[in-house]
């Protein structure tokens, strides 16, 4: 049976270090050590199994502004409804607010991680749950941050209802199995980064103001359904970066007001349909579809693509699209008829790319676009084209209205 163990409730008293890590050091194995309103001095260490908890929200284990302010070497380790705060500012040695090392089956919930240089460092953690938490970096320009969560080698864990902000990424490498669900990332640099990392499925979060809202590199068999991907800061502010990967779902998402809302890079040597972007809102973004190289392996179908300036780019035109499966989306620069009113097209949909229009390479040409000359010129090259155009792709059985897409889950 676990033994509590209240610690002496001090309201205002600043608890010296060596009695927070004296209590844990002589608790036994499976202890709960429930803290009282009060100051403790950080740089812990926990070795063995152990639950340490705030009795209400005013408990705070300050760091020395060096090292990690907890770290735990054991399995079976829960924080709770603490404030961890201060950490060091050494990036070569990863200081934290809280460190794990080669542990597993750890739960951090209702946990406020303040001004430390990385939020939660997870090194080989496997089976963990980081839950209900609000964490952020110190007030550095973003280069100089941390990550606020970075898993390293860390496999079948759970990352829920965390709300993550000001700080600069979350990263996965070599990190599988994992759950990110539920979570809200607000105004960071790469509000998740996935690199190496497999078989990981991104629902139902939250991402807005950030840089680039995920970015994925060298990844496969990853699902990303039913999130929202909000306003992505700058010229580049991208919402999804899709590097070189394989067996790909995204599926029931909301991309609106972004720069790009979908940059695609695809592997030289793939074969066969390796992205599937399904049942997507594609709103008001400057940039749907960017491909990279060459628009091949990819089915588009079920989503809807309205109010966007540009649908598709291409930076490089030396290939033609091939084995794409692109059908049942709606374009709202669809132009065809449906005589025999199925509410499909009559015609395909095809997106070409025009020689003459060079404000899509140029940006200081396209602070002209949608200016009268500009507008002149487009139609000129599509009424009649000196230069053949350059197919981009086709819809080969567009939605002539809007489709009714499921709702997707409530966010903050």
């Amino acid at each position: 049976m676990i033994k509590i163990l209240p610690l002496l409730c001090i309201s205002t008293l600043f608890l010296n270090a060596n009695v927070l890590q004296e209590a844990i050091d002589n608790a036994p194995q499976g202890a709960t050590l429930t803290l009282p309103k009060g100051i403790y001095k950080g740089n812990i260490v926990i070795n063995k199994p152990l639950t340490i908890q705030g009795k209400n929200k005013n408990i705070t284990i300050l760091g020395e502004q060096n090292g990690s302010v907890v770290t735990i070497n054991s399995d079976d380790v829960t924080l709770k409804n603490l404030h961890i705060t201060a950490s060091g500012e050494r990036m070569d040695h990863l200081d934290a607010g809280i460190t794990l090392r080669h542990v597993k089956h750890i739960q951090i919930t209702e946990c406020n991680i303040t001004d430390s240089l990385y939020g939660i460092d997870m090194n080989m953690v496997e089976d963990s749950l980081i839950s209900n938490n609000y964490i952020t970096s110190k007030k550095y320009a973003i280069p100089l941050r941390g990550d606020a969560l970075k898993l390293w080698y860390a496999n079948h864990n759970t990352i829920q209802n965390n709300t993550i902000e000001h700080s600069r990424d979350v990263t996965f490498t070599y990190a599988h199995h994992n759950l990110i669900e539920d979570n809200t990332f607000l105004n960071n640099r790469f509000a998740l980064h996935l690199e190496m990392s497999h078989q990981n499925s991104i629902k139902n979060n939250t991402f807005r103001y950030n840089a680039v809202g995920i970015l994925m590199m060298g990844i496969k068999d990853t699902n990303v359904t039913g999130n929202k991907l909000l306003s992505s800061k700058g010229v580049a502010g991208i919402a999804v970066v899709a590097d070189k990967v394989t067996h790909f779902h995204f599926e029931h998402n909301l991309v609106k007001y972004n720069a790009r809302a979908f940059y695609i890079d695809e592997k030289g040597t793939e074969k066969g349909i390796q992205r599937f972007i399904n049942y997507n809102q594609f709103l008001y973004n400057a940039e749907v579809f960017h491909f990279h190289s060459t628009v091949k392996n990819n089915m588009i179908t079920h989503n809807i693509i309205k109010g966007n300036i540009e649908d598709v780019l291409q930076d490089l035109t030396s290939s033609p699209p091939q084995n794409n499966t692109v059908s049942y989306n709606y374009w709202d620069r669809y132009e065809g008829f449906d005589r025999d009113h199925d509410n499909i097209g009559d015609t395909s949909h095809y997106i070409f790319l025009y020689a003459d229009q060079l404000w899509k390479y140029n940006n200081r040409i396209k602070f002209f676009y949608n200016t009268p000359i500009l507008s002149i010129i487009n139609l000129l090259s599509r009424v009649t084209p000196f230069i053949e155009p350059v197919l981009l792709l086709e819809d080969t059985k567009p939605l002539m209205t809007l489709p009714s897409l499921p709702v997707l889950p409530p966010h903050q």
